[in-house]
Parts: structure tokens; C-alpha cells; sequence
């Protein structure tokens, strides 16, 4: 049997987790088997400003963090269940990556 293996990822955090318990809720009442919501690394993009727009005075800097969080879900692909599960509303900050393997 095909397994499907959905990666999710997003700068927000409680939209990431509330779709990945969505899929995870269809993926337990079609009664499949199913392993998830595996956190993955959270990845911190770090960029330096400068406070000053002037270049007099001490240098002096701000750093702004974007957390990029990820999940991954492994479900066993039948049919019924993935055409559930694509049928899911995804926010536009949330991506999906769905892979069939076998």
C-alpha cells in the first residue's frame, strides 16, 4: 500500500497546529494508520537593521526573527482519505507538500 507523507509549514504557529490536527482527525475517523504531526526543526531567519537611518552616531542594530515552523505527517494513502484530506481549508500562510511513496 502507497503511503503519503504531508510536510506543513508556516510562520504561524497556531494555524499550523490546528490543520495538522485537522488532518490528522480525518486520517483517525476513515480508520487508517497513521504517524504525526512530527515536529520538525523550527528555522529562525535573523535580519539585522540598522536603529539609525543616519550614518552618524554609534552603530547601533535591531534584529527582526521570522520562526518558520514545520510538521510532518505520515498517513497511508487510500484513496478516501486523501480526497478528505485536499478537501481541508488551508490558510494561504500555511504550504503543503504532499509525496506518495511506496
Amino acid at each position: 500500500m502507497q503511503k503519503a507523507r504531508i510536510k506543513l509549514t508556516s510562520p504561524d504557529y497556531g494555524q499550523l497546529t490546528k490543520i495538522s490536527a485537522e488532518m490528522l482527525d480525518i486520517a483517525e475517523r476513515t480508520g487508517v494508520k497513521h504517524s504525526g504531526a512530527i515536529p520538525l526543526p523550527t528555522r529562525k531567519l535573523v535580519v539585522p537593521t540598522r536603529k539609525a537611518p543616519s550614518g552618524g552616531g554609534t552603530e547601533s542594530y535591531e534584529h527582526w526573527q521570522l520562526r518558520i515552523h514545520k510538521r510532518l505527517i505520515d498517513i497511508e494513502a487510500d484513496e478516501r482519505t486523501l480526497r478528505r484530506i485536499m478537501r481541508v481549508e488551508i490558510p494561504e500562510s500555511v504550504h503543503v507538500e504532499i509525496e506518495l511513496r511506496e
